[in-house]
């Protein structure tokens, strides 16, 4: 199951508007890219708060909505914030499937890309071991336990260290996406994503440089 450990329980300002409904943006807790804009009332802000899955209030139907509830394009709730004025939810979700009515990925077209393919693929390895099938490579290795996981990601640093050594930089590529491929499946089998590594090198950056 995707990780909740970010969850955060809130309490948007509903009486600011006059259906009080307040406006819920979905972007992708994995690449970054806005899906859609749906509203919540306080019945579908509990809703999604118990999860798994994003709930809003239909505004033509005039009901709550689990969206997905008919297509099976379900959101995977991650995360809940609130804006600075309290009036605005920025829901963090997974999608599974298209999320948009045409069958687009998101309800902003093409041109709404991820600024990295690293967030879409880890949110793949994350499927891939939640909903493990018989021929996926990630989900036999993750079956395979921590020991196996760290043994691989070690032969492809020695890979990649031979590699380095020759001149042919496609061949040094390849192994270098090995590692890396290898070494986000590793973060997962910890508990972890590459954004938790990104936070302990951005601290180490922004600590003052010792002086003697």
């Amino acid at each position: 199951m995707p990780s909740e450990h970010n969850l955060q329980m809130i309490q948007p300002d509903f009486d600011k508007y006059p259906d009080g409904l307040v406006p819920a943006i979905v972007q992708d807790a994995g690449t970054r890219e806005v899906l859609m804009l749906g509203y919540m009332n306080e019945a579908a802000l509990r809703a999604t708060e118990a999860g798994p899955y994003v709930t809003f209030y239909s505004r033509s139907r005039q009901e709550l909505w689990t969206k997905g509830a008919t297509s099976g394009h379900y959101l995977h709730r991650q995360a809940l914030l609130l804006d600075c004025d309290s009036d605005c939810i920025l829901v963090m979700a997974l999608p599974e499937g298209p999320v948009c009515h045409t069958g687009a990925a998101t309800c902003f077209g093409a041109a709404n890309t991820p600024a990295s393919f690293l967030p879409a693929l880890e949110a793949v390895i994350s499927d891939r071991i939640a909903n493990p099938e018989a021929n996926s490579y990630v989900a036999g290795l993750y079956r395979k336990g921590i020991n196996k996981i760290a043994q691989k990601v070690g032969e492809e640093a020695v890979e990649l260290v031979i590699e380095a050594k020759d001149q042919d930089e496609a061949l040094f590529k390849g192994e270098a996406a090995d590692l890396l491929f290898h070494y986000l499946i590793l973060l997962q089998a910890k508990g972890l994503r590459l954004q938790d590594i990104e936070q302990v090198l951005e601290a180490r950056h922004r600590k003052p440089a010792v002086t003697g």
